[in-house]
């Protein structure tokens, strides 16, 4: 299965992930930073199942962030 994996941890919260996805995207008021909505917490970084569709538009987010955090898994 597709999925989006984000490394939270190094997020710097510029908010594009969110502007461009927001179905799959919020920022935080506690911190700032891009919560991966319904993600599966795994060892520091959240790991979200997601269809063919959206993984499709999250490649399009990754290669948007500007510190690489967010990759992308067939």
């Amino acid at each position: 299965m597709p999925k989006i994996i984000h490394y939270r941890d190094k997020c710097i919260g510029c908010g594009i992930c969110f502007e461009m996805q927001p179905e799959l995207w919020r920022m935080s008021r506690k911190d700032g930073k891009a919560v991966l909505l319904g993600a599966e917490e795994k060892r520091e970084t959240d790991v979200l199942t997601v269809n063919k569709l959206l993984l499709q538009e999250a490649k399009i987010v990754a290669a948007a962030c500007p510190v690489k955090i967010i990759k992308t898994v067939n």
